[in-house]
């Protein structure tokens, strides 16, 4: 559970440490302005992504199902900046043909995108929790991102795109899946 009360403090504490006054006018609610934007920006700690993929139709439907261009906004556990992109999602149902609504793959974007993490991390973890909560034959997920790390500080390199990528099932196995994915994904 967030502790709002020590982010509020913690907050104040930073405010001090770089020469500011956190009682100024413009500064005297940042701290409680930052615990609320923690409390959202990390509301995926602690919740099952799986749970968004329980309700599932038997469709009978045996083809991929691509959803594409999934905005994400996420925090990077190194210097808690924000990292942020799109991610693409496929997978081909298993022999029953059970398929999940696309929003259900949206929120398994979003709640794994809502905890400190790597960019790696969170491609893999959309990846297996996809597989494990529809256990469809195959998964892939494709993550771009921006690294506010790599823009405002350090390197300074705006514009540069990390591009990472998780195949399970199906995709790992079957190149022709995995062409076909990456083939309708460059046909935007």
């Amino acid at each position: 559970m967030l502790d709002e009360a020590r982010i509020r403090k913690a907050a104040a504490s930073i405010i001090k440490a770089i020469g500011e006054d956190p009682e100024r006018e413009g500064l005297v609610d940042t701290p409680t302005r930052i615990a609320k934007m923690y409390a959202e920006l990390f509301s995926g700690l602690g919740v099952d992504p799986k749970e968004d993929l329980t309700v599932g139709y038997e469709e009978g439907h045996r083809e991929m199902v691509i959803l594409r261009d999934i905005p994400f906004y996420s925090m990077c556990e190194h210097h808690l900046l924000p990292f942020y992109g799109t991610v693409h999602i496929g997978y081909i149902p298993d022999v029953s043909g059970r398929i999940v609504g696309i929003s259900k793959l949206a929120r398994v974007v979003e709640i794994i995108a809502r905890r400190p993490q790597i960019q790696e991390r969170m491609t893999g973890q959309i990846a297996d929790a996809i597989m494990e909560g529809l256990k469809p034959s195959g998964v892939v997920v494709v993550t771009q991102a921006e690294h506010l790390c790599m823009i405002m500080r350090g390197v300074k390199k705006p514009g540069s795109a990390i591009v990472t990528s998780a195949l399970r099932g199906s995709f790992h196995t079957h190149p022709e899946s995995r062409a076909e994915f990456f083939s309708l994904l460059q046909g935007k």
